[in-house]
């Protein structure tokens, strides 16, 4: 369900012109970074980027994914 908030203008500024890099909507780029600082804030003793990392992580393909394999990075 969405719901309409608002918002300061420069911080929609902001989401609108991440988003064209991160293939995000102005939306859901505002979800992503509310995401991650509810996510940092309730771990408060992970850093800021590994939370990042692990949702963006979490929002893969799985389907695209590759078993993991040892020794398969060696040459």
């Amino acid at each position: 369900m969405s719901m309409p908030v608002r918002i300061d203008d420069n911080l929609y500024e902001q989401a609108k012109s991440v988003s064209k890099g991160e293939c995000r909507t102005i939306a859901g780029q505002l979800e992503f970074w509310a995401k991650i600082g509810k996510a940092a804030l309730d771990n408060p003793d992970l850093p800021v980027e590994f939370v990042r990392e692990m949702l963006i992580a979490r929002m893969e393909d799985r389907s695209q994914l590759t078993t993991f394999k040892p020794g398969s990075l060696r040459d």
